[in-house]
């Protein structure tokens, strides 16, 4: 059965099937109007969520589906105690497919263990958030007209930004494209993302500390906003914030072609005054993850039972007892589930849940 818990559980071309069939149901929306008529969609979410919760509600909705689920798990068996296993094995007998959002990480990946229906992951914790990743494919396809050989920039959180993690996974599958990082120190791209995706898949990327010195040689601009609360000083905060901020000045010295896209919501880091500009692609995204999301979760119920389709081989994992992820949001220390680890190529060994660099016989 085919799950969607990282953007490397489909192919390239099950990534390029869904792409193009969101592009057919955006030309043909009435054709898809009653495709998944009395199917079920199950919307998990234990953390707030205003965008995907109802970009995913909408898109059953218009396949011609029912939704049920929660928003907010004190209002679920959750609040009692229940697990994540037993929740999904429960929601599992009610409903065809899952959208699960968690505030730990490696949540949806233990529910993919026992589900009975296939498990959407809509976002877990700072980890993982691969329908986001879709959505950012189907808008750089239709806003440039390919992903093959695009220059991407991704300007703000680069360390906790899970939207930025998955979508560099997903391009690391697409030819010649070249990734500028544009980020203060205090949050950089994760090293394991530069070694295991980056490195290892031969990405073409650099780091660089402003927009104004790359924006000209962009396709893409992603902004993901610098938050305050992640930097130790202030002062140190104050400095940089505006080096990271969109405004007119700077769309003036980028390419008339080039998009700029934001998972959203966004706080002060691109100035309203960008949003009349053309190039401003951020709310049409919004639109195509309702549509890429329509094609996922019916690829997901028509793939369910065909073996073309199944789970990719991840690296192996091993079980040790003696060692602990050391990440507070990892499910791993908060449920009972076994120890998982894996071993990169570069011999770190790492949580199998969230991918936390692990200390051995620690």
């Amino acid at each position: 059965m085919k799950h969607l818990i990282d953007p490397t559980d489909l192919s390239k071309q099950e990534l390029d099937e869904i792409i193009s069939l969101a592009q057919d149901i955006i030309a043909n929306r009435e054709r898809y109007s009653k495709v998944l008529e009395g199917r079920k969609l199950a919307t998990l979410f234990y953390e707030p969520s205003t965008r995907t919760r109802l970009s995913f509600t909408a898109a059953m909705m218009e396949l011609g589906g029912n939704v049920l689920g929660f928003s907010d798990a004190a209002n679920s068996s959750v609040s009692k105690g229940e697990t994540v296993e037993d929740t999904v094995r429960v929601v599992g007998c009610f409903a065809d497919i899952i959208a699960m959002r968690h505030n730990l990480e490696g949540a949806p990946l233990v529910a993919s263990a026992v589900s009975p229906v296939p498990i959407v992951n809509a976002g877990d914790g700072s980890h993982s958030h691969p329908t986001q990743t879709l959505t950012d494919l189907l808008t750089i396809t239709r806003e440039i007209g390919h992903i093959d050989g695009i220059t991407i920039g991704f300007c703000g959180d680069l360390r906790f930004g899970r939207t930025v993690h998955s979508l560099i996974k997903a391009l690391s599958r697409y030819k010649n494209v070249k990734v500028i990082l544009i980020a203060p120190d205090e949050l950089r791209l994760p090293d394991y993302i530069k070694q295991d995706v980056c490195d290892r898949q031969g990405i073409d990327y650099r780091e660089v500390s402003t927009i104004e010195e790359v924006i000209s040689q962009l396709d893409v601009l992603y902004m993901t906003r610098v938050q305050k609360e992640r930097f130790l000083d202030e002062d140190e905060f104050d400095r940089v914030k505006d080096s990271f901020v969109l405004d007119a000045s700077k769309m003036r010295l980028a390419k008339r072609s080039m998009a700029v896209l934001h998972p959203l919501p966004r706080v002060n880091e691109i100035l309203p005054e960008v949003d009349i500009d053309p190039r401003a692609a951020y709310f049409r995204q919004v639109e195509n993850g309702k549509f890429v999301r329509m094609a996922l979760i019916y690829s997901l119920l028509r793939w369910k039972d065909d073996r073309g389709h199944a789970m990719p081989e991840h690296p192996e994992c091993f079980e040790d007892p003696s060692m602990r992820c050391p990440n507070g949001k990892c499910i791993s220390n908060h449920e009972s589930v076994p120890a998982m680890f894996r071993r990169t190529d570069s011999g770190t060994v790492r949580c199998a849940y969230c991918d936390a660099k692990i200390k051995e016989n620690s």
